[in-house]
C-alpha cells in the first residue's frame, strides 16, 4: 500500500447497511490494513484515535447525523482525518461541499475496489504526512526554546536573509556579537546551514518580514 503507511494504520468505516461494512472491511483487510466499522457516525466521534495513520470511509447518507454532518463535527473539534466519502445518492452539490471541506474523494455507488484502495491509500499517505510534519515541528519547538532571547532575535532576523552586520545595526550590538549568538543558536537547533535554519523559521513562523 505504500511506504509512508505502517502496519499500525487504521481504517474506519462508517455505513448503515452491513453488507457494505463488511465487504469494504474483507476488502481492506485483504490488502492488510486494521479495519474498524462502524453503523453511525455518533458511535465513530465517541472513539478515542490511536497514534497512528487513520482515515475515514463514510457513507453520505447514514442514520442521525449524516457523513457530511460527521465531517464537520470532526473540523469542529479540530481532528483531522482524511476522509472519502461514499454515496448511492451523490450529487454535484453534495460532492463540492464534501471537497470543499477537505475530503480526499468522493466515490458514487457501485464503485471500484481499485478505486476505493488507491484514495484509501493517498489518505493515510496524507494523514501520516501530516503527523510527521506536526512532530517535526514539536522537535524544532523544543530546540528553538532551547535559545536565549538575544540567539532568538537574531535567528528571527538572518532568516529574512539579512547580513550580521545587518542585523546588528537593527539589534544596536556588535557585528561580532551576533555572530556569536548565530553560531550557538545554529549549534542548538542543530542546523547546518542558514538554509536549514530558514527552514525552521518557516516551520515555527518567526521569520520578521524586512522593512
Amino acid at each position: 500500500m505504500g511506504e509512508a503507511i505502517d502496519a499500525q494504520s487504521v481504517v474506519y468505516v462508517i455505513d448503515d447497511d452491513i453488507s457494505m461494512r463488511e465487504g469494504l472491511k474483507n476488502l481492506l483487510r485483504s490488502v492488510g490494513l486494521r479495519v474498524e466499522t462502524f453503523a453511525a457516525a455518533s458511535d465513530f466521534l465517541g472513539k478515542k484515535l490511536p497514534d497512528a495513520a487513520i482515515c475515514l470511509v463514510v457513507d453520505v447518507r447514514l442514520p442521525g447525523l449524516s457523513g457530511l454532518d460527521c465531517q464537520a463535527e470532526l473540523a469542529k473539534a479540530n481532528i483531522d482525518v482524511p476522509i472519502i466519502f461514499i454515496t448511492g445518492h451523490g450529487d454535484i452539490a453534495m460532492t463540492v461541499k464534501a471537497m470543499k471541506a477537505g475530503a480526499v474523494e468522493f466515490l458514487a455507488k457501485p464503485f471500484r475496489d481499485q478505486d476505493l484502495l488507491d484514495a484509501v491509500k493517498l489518505a493515510l499517505e496524507k494523514n501520516a504526512a501530516t503527523r510527521n510534519s506536526r512532530e517535526m515541528s514539536a522537535g524544532v519547538r523544543l530546540l528553538y526554546e532551547t535559545l536565549t532571547p538575544r540567539e532568538q532575535e537574531v535567528i528571527a532576523l538572518v532568516t529574512t536573509g539579512l547580513m550580521n552586520k545587518q542585523v546588528a545595526a537593527e539589534m544596536g550590538v556588535s557585528e561580532i556579537t551576533v555572530k556569536v549568538h548565530r553560531g550557538n543558536a545554529m549549534r542548538k537547533m542543530k542546523a547546518g546551514s542558514l538554509a536549514d535554519l530558514v527552514r525552521m523559521a518557516d516551520m515555527l513562523g518567526i521569520r520578521r518580514r524586512q522593512a
